[in-house]
């Protein structure tokens, strides 16, 4: 029972400090994409830099986005890379602990099973032992054996319950970041387009006349 005990203990305590950490972390992009998208649509890339720069840090979508239009001057690629290598960073600071999770997960039942099998194991050498067998002489191995496994299933359901709530809140973040970064690289893209067709539009008149 000593490291059920322990391993209870460390399964909330990860569990509600990955759910204080998601909490105090906005992982909201909606208004981010909308204001950035309109800053592209203005020709002012500088002012969309200032914007994210002087969000809390908080908003890790900020930073995320911040990485991707620091490299707008660059190709699409690029800024893909930039996104994703700040996105990877934000993620395993998200997912931290989750591995825990799941070992607590798998490593709890099979303790609770070796409780099982130790009070079985001590149930029959009662029963060895005695000249009278009764059912009190097997009821304290019993116990045993039922109760350790009991311990250890709750604490396997509380973390995976746990780990799979959690793992829900950044997946939906990361798809949401995919998405975000996608639209505003093609705007970012979009503009770069225009741009340059504007700038060469003196040319291909001249080249016409020609």
């Amino acid at each position: 029972m000593w490291p059920l005990l322990l391993f209870s203990v460390a399964a909330i305590g990860i569990a509600l400090e990955r759910v204080i950490f998601l909490l105090y972390h906005d992982l909201r992009l909606d208004d981010l994409k909308y204001a950035v998208l309109a800053y592209i649509r203005e020709n002012d890339m500088q002012g969309a830099r200032d914007y994210l720069y002087s969000l809390d840090q908080r908003r890790l979508g900020a930073r995320i986005l911040l990485a991707l239009v620091s490299k707008s001057q660059l190709s699409e690629h690029q800024m893909e890379k930039a996104a994703e290598a700040e996105a990877g960073s934000c993620i395993n600071s998200l997912e931290d602990g989750f591995n825990f999770l799941t070992a607590l997960g798998s490593l709890s039942p099979l303790t609770g099973f070796l409780g099982t099998v130790s009070g079985m194991i001590g149930a029959f050498k009662s029963i060895a032992e005695a000249t009278d067998v009764n059912a009190q002489i097997v009821a304290n191995g019993i116990y045993e054996a039922l109760i350790t496994t009991v311990f250890g299933l709750i604490i396997a359901i509380i973390a995976m319950i746990a780990h799979s709530l959690l793992s829900h809140v950044v997946d939906k973040f990361v798809a949401d970041v995919e998405k975000t970064c996608t639209d505003l690289i093609m705007e970012i893209v979009l503009a770069q387009s225009s741009r340059s067709k504007k700038a060469q539009s003196p040319f291909i008149s001249l080249g016409e006349y020609s």
